[in-house]
């Protein structure tokens, strides 16, 4: 249609001139491009390219960079659709709106950052192309049939997205179980999503025989290799625990910037479901990575001695670090809740809590405790070695499982406590529940302290196969155990005490800023551990680097790389959440502004004006 003041041949002036504009920066283009083509045609079609570089910032250092960034928003991305669906279905099961309004501010931060997480995949992709176009003509011959499969995955996940978060009003009454059905499609796409590229980069690492057959044919058996399915599962919890201590971070920072009491407890509450996701992944997390670590020590044994027992172990120090700390931040969380969520608590479970802090400290001294020390010359003399007489024994991997199963158990435990604080249960059955759940644990942490024990007089292949098996076994049935008998319990359990919501005092805020960043940290630094295992190989075995970076970046190097990594997904995601707050601070304005109309003109009417003020 043509508005008022439009020149019916063509526009407005000013859209004549940006038509002429652009129409002449094509014809330049064209002009310029067409020599260009013709060149081209005089290059051999297979050109002997297997590298390209630039000068200063380095091929590898750039793709290192958007790779990580690209994999840590789609791990958000991937993460958050799972426990904003199941919100959605607790609030519809429940008939509490609070998990509606969560699990739709969780998809309106999914919808901010999806855009972001195609566009650094997209780069990413070029950046591949240019730099390693050899690689990636191989990997196309072998995985061709999956790119198409992907590029179908994510054209449908895109549309159930919008269709997820568009309809969301529109679907909320007669259409629930329409909208429902298309938040578990969208994790549907999402897993496979996630699946499809990790056969890619595992492939890289544990490669196998390509019999002769269809393209489809030696697709597949390239998909599945060896580390295919311990990397998806391990990615998809880590995916979870990422999401769920991001959006944590975010409620911890709009908690401490709240303006009002309503605010305050909103965003209080939504802290405690994000920690509480991020603890419900991180303690299965652990399990997830050792399995990792036992199908690579199957594949290839060398491959694995280099990533636990080479130059790549001091980074599994490092991993105790940044696990502890998480560990620590998480129950340092749940026990500010019990005291100042729950009033009257903080007596009762002084004790307990102080028990429990001291475990993990003692847990994690032991867990990052290196098997052998750098030391000088005569500190060498004088120990004997390498290895400490004392501490060399809390070096190895026996002691390291037992304290980390023992962290663990007591991170369980802090949350049954949360959970059970503030209610006194009715059962009958209540004291003989309690006693039962209390000689479990106390059973499960004793024959765990007496399996790592023993792990020092077996052989490694015993405590490997069977000890740290049984060890996983153990701490999993503790929580399988526990946790329907303390619900069962408390379903008729009488209140105490009422949650208070919004008096949490700032650093919870700032604890659960601390667990978002120490997961970005921790993931960075095994993605950089996965990917330097394969040494000087781009695919394991099959296709050797002979770049100029065919070489394994020095752990300073590679340090300063993460931080830079976890400093820059930060800006981003902070970018992200700024912007999808915009749209909420334009109503708040809104609303306001109305309001004071309002007010404005009320005096002027009848003289209800001071009771309806009242009121509001």
């Amino acid at each position: 249609m043509m508005n008022q003041g439009d020149d019916p041949t063509g526009g407005t002036a000013g859209e004549q001139g940006r038509g002429a504009w652009l129409a002449g920066l094509l014809v330049f283009l064209a002009l310029g491009v067409m020599p260009l083509v013709g060149l081209a045609q005089d290059v051999p079609a297979a050109s002997a390219t297997a590298y390209r570089d630039i000068p200063g910032l380095g091929s590898r250092n750039m793709v290192w960079v958007v790779a990580q960034l690209h994999l840590l928003l789609a791990g958000f991305v991937l993460g958050v659709p799972i426990f904003a669906w199941l919100c959605e279905i607790v609030g519809w099961k429940t008939g509490e709106k609070r998990y509606d309004k969560l699990a739709k501010e969780f998809t309106k931060l999914l919808t901010s950052s999806y855009a972001t997480t195609a566009l650094f995949g997209g780069i990413l992709l070029f950046l591949l192309i240019g730099f390693y176009p050899k690689l990636m003509n191989y990997l196309a011959d072998v995985f061709f049939p999956s790119f198409i499969v992907y590029c179908l995955l994510f054209l449908v996940e895109t549309a159930t997205l919008y269709l997820y978060w568009y309809g969301w009003d529109a679907m909320q009454d007669s259409k629930k179980g329409l909208h429902l059905f298309l938040g578990f499609l969208l994790n549907v796409f999402a897993f496979f999503i996630m699946i499809v590229p990790n056969s890619w980069a595992t492939f890289q690492a544990s490669p196998v025989v390509i019999s002769e057959g269809t393209d489809l044919q030696r697709a597949w058996a390239a998909t599945w290799n060896p580390t295919w399915w311990p990397v998806n599962i391990h990615r998809l919890i880590a995916n979870v625990v990422l999401g769920g201590y991001i959006c944590g971070a975010y409620a911890g920072i709009r908690y401490l910037s709240a303006k009002n009491e309503e605010e305050r407890e909103h965003y209080d509450w939504m802290g405690y479901v994000g920690n509480f996701i991020g603890v419900f992944g991180l303690l299965p997390l652990p399990f997830a990575g050792y399995w990792l670590m036992r199908e690579i020590y199957q594949y290839n044994q060398q491959m694995g001695i280099t990533l636990m027992g080479g130059f790549l172990s001091w980074l599994f120090i490092l991993q105790a670090m940044l696990i502890g700390v998480l560990f620590l931040g998480s129950n340092y969380y749940f026990w500010l809740g019990i005291t100042h969520r729950i009033p009257g608590s903080e007596v009762k479970y002084r004790k307990p809590m102080m028990a429990m802090l001291i475990i993990l400290l003692l847990c994690l001294g032991v867990w990052m405790t290196p098997h052998s020390l750098v030391a000088s010359l005569e500190e060498a003399r004088k120990m004997g070695g390498t290895h400490h007489p004392l501490l060399g024994v809390f070096g190895v991997m026996s002691a390291k499982m037992t304290v980390a199963n023992l962290m663990i158990l007591v991170t369980f435990m802090s949350f049954i406590m949360y959970w059970r604080a503030g209610k006194e249960e009715t059962a009958t059955w209540a004291k003989v529940a309690r006693s039962l759940m209390g000689g479990v644990l106390g059973v499960a942490a004793i024959v765990v302290i007496v399996l790592g024990v023993w792990g020092y007089f077996v052989p490694a292949i015993v405590r490997i196969n069977y000890f740290s098996v049984a060890q996983v076994l153990i701490v999993l049935f503790v929580m399988l155990t526990i946790t329907p008998l303390t619900a069962l319990l408390l379903r008729s359990a009488k209140t105490t005490t009422e949650m208070v919501w919004g008096k949490m005092p700032p650093r919870a805020g700032y604890a659960l800023v601390l667990n978002a960043v120490m997961v970005i940290l921790l993931m960075t630094l095994m993605g950089y551990a996965r990917s330097s295992s394969r040494v000087h190989w781009h695919i394991y075995g099959v296709m050797r680097d002979s770049s100029q970076y065919a070489y394994s970046p020095a752990l300073g190097y590679a340090a300063a790389f993460m931080s830079l990594n976890t400093f820059l997904f930060c800006m981003l995601v902070a970018f992200i959440f700024w912007v999808a707050t915009m749209g909420d601070k334009a109503k708040a304005n809104d609303a306001g502004g109305k309001g004071h109309g309002a007010q404005g003109t009320l005096p002027a009417m009848a003289g209800g004006a001071p009771a309806l003020d009242e009121r509001k």
